[in-house]
């Protein structure tokens, strides 16, 4: 018994002491607490301080900073208000000063008009004297003469007409000498004159040429697999291919009549060959362009043989040919050539002219025609350059220069070969001034792409609605070439005048060859 009871009062003393020790712990715990807060609520305190005087000083800085800008930005309008201020009061004092002078141009004015008018009443009063002094002397000379005003003014007008008489006599007399010297100029000149009235008929030249096929399959190989031979033939060539459903029928379509006789030859040889493709289209195209000077040296010397006209320059000879590959609004410039000599020989012959100097002369006289799209000038200034190139008489440079009526003629040939390009320029259908046009737009196109840098050649193509350009690959890189094609089109749309849209495309290929030995 006594050692339970001793047991409940061990435990009572524990429970108490446990009791007490827990409220000690906790109380120690709690006092730990409270400053540990008491640290961080100061430690907040101190932070909050250091970032309030922080966010103020850098407050204080823009403040300045503001401030500061303010004082500029005033500064500077108040320097530009007192230079305004300045302004303004130059030109006020300018004002003032042309308005002081013109004041005193006014005042001075007056004083001008008011001497004017003096001297003016002056000036009448002076002419009313001198009036009655005439008519004072007047009336003394008729007492005197004892003669009218009327009838001294007939007798004057007599002695006038009198020597007027004998003037205009000798003046026919020398005036019919004259004509009687040159009567025979005056009829060789009405003779010319009469020549104008001849016409006849003639066919403009056209811009396309038919190639006739022997069967429908051959369009299929000459467009090629997915284009390649027809895309090959219109690059090297700068001729337009027209592929329709007319049978056995190809069109060639360009403004340069040479281009389309090239096309055309090497077309046939392919056809003929039978082995078309993009190597072979550019072989025989490289071999059909060489064989055409021969034949343009052929046109040369048949025109020549025509007219009877020996002891021509080879030079001459060739560019002679060139003009058969030449149109002047639509007229061959080569039958134009050979036209207006045998014209210039028929007219020489009757008027007793040189008729083989004549014929020279009317055959070259737009020999400038055959390279005046190669170099800059007329082709009035070009062919009297080469007429002075290749020493030909004096007598043909003038028929070249005057022909147009850019020169005085200095002899009759000169004339006669005016008239007789008029002829044959003047005819009924001999030329078309819209078709002229329309080549000029193409070339323009074409001159235009060949000025860029690094173009090694450009085709129209499309009737003018496709301009192809070929680059060098050297030159000009892929992203170069849009530029250059950019810059074609800027200058086209500043340029030039034309109906629709131009599409220009820029060409750009590099080929490796090598030969297996």
């Amino acid at each position: 018994m006594n050692q339970i009871i001793i047991s409940i009062l061990l435990l009572i003393v524990g429970l108490v002491v446990g009791s007490i020790i827990m409220f000690i712990f906790n109380n120690i715990k709690m006092k730990s607490s409270n400053t540990k807060a008491e640290s961080i609520l100061n430690k907040a305190k101190s932070d909050a301080e250091s970032i309030k005087e922080k966010h103020l000083e850098e407050a204080k800085k823009e403040a300045r900073q503001y401030r500061d800008d303010i004082d500029a930005e005033l500064k500077e309008k108040k320097e530009e208000i007192r230079n305004t201020e300045k302004r303004l009061e130059a030109r006020e004092d300018s004002i003032e000063r042309r308005d002081n002078n013109l004041q005193q141009r006014e005042s001075n004015l007056d004083d001008k008009e008011n001497k004017l008018n003096k001297r003016q009443k002056e000036l009448d009063n002076e002419k009313a004297k001198v009036d009655d002094l005439i008519n004072e002397q007047i009336e003394k000379l008729e007492e005197i003469s004892k003669c009218s005003k009327e009838k001294a003014r007939e007798l004057v007008l007599k002695r006038v007409e009198e020597q007027m008489n004998l003037e205009i006599a000798s003046y026919i007399k020398d005036r019919e000498a004259q004509a009687k010297l040159e009567a025979d100029k005056k009829a060789k000149q009405l003779i010319v004159e009469s020549m104008q009235k001849y016409a006849a008929d003639v066919a403009s030249e056209q811009t396309v040429t038919v190639v006739n096929l022997p069967d429908d399959s051959m369009k299929g190989r000459i467009i090629g697999r997915e284009g390649r031979n027809i895309r090959t033939i219109e690059a090297v060539t700068g001729v337009d291919l027209i592929i329709d459903d007319t049978p056995e029928t190809i069109v060639l379509s360009s403004f340069d009549p040479l281009r389309r006789e090239i096309a055309r030859v090497a077309l046939d040889t392919l056809i003929k060959d039978g082995r078309i493709h993009p190597a072979r289209i550019e072989e025989i195209y490289d071999k059909t362009a060489k064989d055409m000077n021969a034949k343009i040296l052929e046109y040369g010397e048949n025109a020549l043989f025509e007219l009877g006209i020996t002891k021509v320059d080879p030079g001459l000879v060739e560019l002679i040919g060139k003009l058969q590959f030449r149109t002047s609004y639509g007229q061959n410039a080569l039958l134009h050539s050979v036209e207006v000599a045998s014209l210039s020989g028929v007219i020489a012959a009757e008027l007793g002219e040189n008729v083989n100097l004549a014929k020279r002369a009317g055959l070259l006289h737009d020999i400038g025609k055959a390279i005046d799209h190669e170099i800059e000038g007329s082709h009035v200034e070009i062919g009297a350059s080469i007429a002075k190139k290749y020493k030909e008489n004096d007598v043909i440079v003038n028929a070249i220069q005057s022909h147009h009526g850019d020169t005085e003629p200095t002899s009759v040939i000169s004339e006669i070969v005016a008239i007789a390009d008029a002829v044959s320029a003047s005819r009924p259908g001999a030329r078309n001034d819209s078709l002229e046009n329309y080549v000029q737009r193409l070339q323009d196109l074409e001159n235009i792409a060949n000025d860029q840098k690094g173009v090694e050649k450009s085709f129209a193509m499309q009737a003018g609605r496709e301009l192809r350009v070929l680059v060098k690959p050297e030159e000009i890189s892929d992203v170069e070439s849009h530029k250059v094609a950019r810059d074609i089109k800027t200058r086209i749309e500043n340029e030039l005048q034309y109906p629709g849209t131009i599409k220009v495309t820029v060409i750009r290929e590099t080929r490796a060859l090598e030969e297996a030995k």
